[in-house]
């Protein structure tokens, strides 16, 4: 009796535990597949971006468009199944473009106008024309090596093309963005007038793109800084090889102290912890463009998202957040804001992904994080290459993500085949009409897809 007292426990522990239900395992290209079917038979991506693009329009920073896509956002996160919806104020610069204008002429010519674009957060002429000749320079380095006199009073024209042999259009935009970024300040302390660049594009055309440049806070000599087409800087290049040429500019653009913008947010919290899974985007764009590549597709991409996985029922083991930031593009305050608060409130972020290259086919993933995270998502290759994901070896994150590696947080940016990107980046041709349907929803696809795959193994 006593030894069968001893052994009824066991008993019982073997027929209860018998009775429980097995642990299911995830077959992950099963999983692949619901996600993939769900977002390309069900998306309304496409009809959101239109949405954004015709009806909001253009919503820089500061503007009552970004006011209205800012209600627009709040609307379709419900519409997309978010539980938690909010926003967080922001303070942004009042940058205003005004009215603009450039003439060349040679000696002895008529001023001829030229199609021109002043750079953000750029200081302007106050509406008064500033007239001066023109220095070419074909790099910062031949520019270091110029006597001052050679540069007072001139206005420094820099044509540094974008490097057509580098395969990756993504680098050779970086390896000619200090030419947008810096120059402002390079020429204003050498006693220069103005500073004219040659446009961040792969493309020939006669499209001139803007983009954001800064001033060095010891800066007492703010130049206006304005940008040129491909084309107009090969043809000026040209004239200035034969005689010397004149330029006018005149601009009201300037910046008119602060305001408050706001991030967006929506979430679905998690059902076993609330440490956070970031999906993000940039609400703004530029003033003079519908911003369909940059960035309404990275918009309702992280939308999809959230839409796929409420449709689908996923059981998220952490909170999911779309976060759609302010000010991307002249300033980056919605993603410093951002990471501040949530230092602040300590909240616990296991991963952030930003879609802001543009809605072209997805090529791969950016992942900037500690090698033992990186090796742990080069195992899952193989679920994503059926859908033509590929390239896991970059290490670029996105802007707006970037200040919450200060937290420590794994970052990672999709990546799309981006050779058309910057024929139209920054430029009014970033229309609705540039964005093909089904590579829009093939992005959303990967998103999620890599989203499911942090939130079931971290």
């Amino acid at each position: 009796m006593k030894k069968l007292l001893t052994l009824l426990p066991l008993f019982l522990g073997g027929f209860f535990f018998s009775q429980r239900k097995p642990v299911q395992k995830i077959s992950y290209p099963v999983e692949f597949k619901k996600i993939s079917d769900e977002i390309l038979l069900n998306s309304n991506s496409y009809e959101n971006l239109r949405e954004l693009t015709k009806q909001v329009g253009p919503r820089f920073s500061a503007t009552t468009g970004y006011e209205k896509a800012v209600v627009w956002a709040e609307k379709k996160l419900k519409e997309a199944g978010a539980e938690n919806i909010w926003k967080q104020e922001v303070v942004v610069p009042v940058w205003e473009r005004g009215r603009e204008s450039l003439q060349i002429k040679t000696s002895g010519g008529k001023w001829q106008s030229l199609k021109m674009l002043s750079l953000g957060s750029s200081e302007g002429t106050g509406g008064k024309d500033l007239e001066g000749e023109i220095l070419l320079v074909k790099s910062i380095q031949e520019f270091n090596t110029l006597m001052s006199k050679d540069v007072k009073g001139k206005i420094v024209f820099f044509n540094y093309p974008f490097d057509q042999s580098i395969v990756n259009t993504a680098d050779a935009y970086m390896l000619a963005g200090k030419y947008r970024w810096s120059t402002p300040s390079l020429v204003g302390k050498r006693g220069a007038k103005a500073v004219i660049t040659r446009s961040l594009t792969s493309a020939f055309d006669d499209v001139p793109h803007t983009g954001s440049m800064y001033y060095d806070q010891d800066d007492k000599n703010r130049v206006p800084a304005i940008s040129i087409s491909a084309k107009a800087a090969d043809e000026l290049e040209k004239s200035l090889g034969k005689q010397k040429v004149f330029a006018k500019i005149n601009t009201t653009s300037g910046t008119k102290g602060e305001m408050i913008n706001h991030n967006v947010f929506g979430e679905i919290p998690g059902n076993k912890d609330k440490s956070v899974i970031v999906i993000g985007a940039h609400l703004d764009s530029w003033d003079i463009s519908e911003g369909a590549h940059d960035n309404g597709a990275g918009v309702v991409q992280c939308l999809e998202v959230l839409r796929a996985f409420r449709k689908l029922n996923i059981e998220n083991n952490h909170t999911i957040r779309v976060v759609l930031y302010a000010n991307e593009e002249n300033g980056v305050q919605g993603g410093e804001t951002y990471a501040a608060q949530a230092k602040k409130k300590g909240e616990k972020h296991i991963f952030a992904i930003e879609s802001d290259a543009g809605g072209f086919s997805p090529r791969g993933i950016s992942l900037d994080m500690i090698p033992q995270r990186r090796r742990l998502v080069f195992a899952w290759k193989d679920y994503f290459l059926p859908y033509g994901v590929y390239d896991f070896d970059q290490t670029y994150a996105g802007q707006d993500i970037l200040p919450l590696k200060k937290l420590d947080v794994p970052l990672a940016e999709l990546v799309p085949d981006m050779q058309r990107y910057f024929d139209i980046h920054h430029t009014s041709e970033d229309t609705f009409e540039k964005v093909n349907r089904r590579e829009l929803m093939l992005g959303a696809v990967t998103i999620a897809q890599i989203v499911y795959m942090i939130d079931k193994n971290w």
